[in-house]
């Protein structure tokens, strides 16, 4: 992204091509908003504000710091967006669009809105569903919530690109960044008080065991197992004879 070469060439002459293409600019700039901190970060905080609440009417065996830190690493997922986008920018120094030459950024990789619109609504959904996630209870909503993340996302990732604020590639590179900042969220919050990581069974029930207090079973012994002629040893036992005596 620093340096001309193939790629970047492709990815400029794919964004010129986006943002003279059909797609109605007042929707565009409709979903290029979404990735505001303006618009994005009052969301996240209603859903941390629902996640404390109901952490609270949940188990009440559980305790403060199991409540708190899903929606705590939720609010720090998203203050490290502009901790390592404005770094990285100032880094790379790419040009943006031409729509945005001349401006007071001096650099476009990778794109803040896409980064903060990718972080805040990833984790405000992984947020709704965390508790019957870790619980490993089957969440109806998970897929659609997945779902209508991602294409809010893409929604915003063209809108940026079609109003000409970044290119393609800008927005891809925030969306990498935002899966990295997702995956730390998981792997510290999907994490059982025992240090394990929680992994939801799918609806799968207890796996069948012996009852409580049932010890193992007895052995069949081989040495014990009766003969083929221990029947009829039994029956040609006479009287005074000892148990296997054959009668001539």
């Amino acid at each position: 992204m620093a340096d001309h070469g193939p790629l970047r060439a492709l990815d400029e002459r794919l964004g010129r091509a986006v943002a003279a293409s059909a797609v109605p600019s007042w929707l565009a700039q409709f979903f290029a908003d979404l990735g505001n901190a303006s618009v994005a970060l009052p969301v996240l905080l209603v859903v941390i504000g629902w996640a404390v609440w109901r952490g609270y009417r949940g188990d009440p065996a559980t305790g403060p710091a199991r409540r708190w830190l899903p929606p705590l690493a939720a609010a720090l997922a998203l203050a490290a967006v502009p901790a390592l986008v404005v770094p990285l920018k100032l880094w790379l120094a790419r040009p943006g669009p031409p729509r945005m030459a001349g401006g007071a950024h001096d650099g476009f990789y990778p794109s803040g809105h896409g980064a903060t619109a990718a972080v805040a609504y990833g984790v405000a959904a992984l947020l709704l569903t965390h508790g019957r996630r870790r619980t490993g209870r089957p969440a109806a909503g998970r897929l659609p919530l997945a779902a209508g993340g991602a294409l809010l996302n893409a929604g915003v990732g063209i809108g940026l690109v079609r109003q000409g604020y970044h290119w393609p590639l800008d927005v891809l590179g925030s969306w990498c960044l935002a899966g990295v900042l997702l995956a730390a969220w998981c792997a510290v919050c999907d994490r059982r008080p025992d240090g394990r990581t929680a992994r939801p069974d799918h609806g799968r029930g207890p796996k069948p065991g012996p009852e409580p207090g049932a010890g193992p079973g007895p052995r069949p012994d081989r040495d014990s197992q009766p003969g083929p002629d221990s029947s009829r040893s039994s029956r040609d036992v006479g009287p005074g004879q000892e148990p296997g005596t054959l009668v001539p």
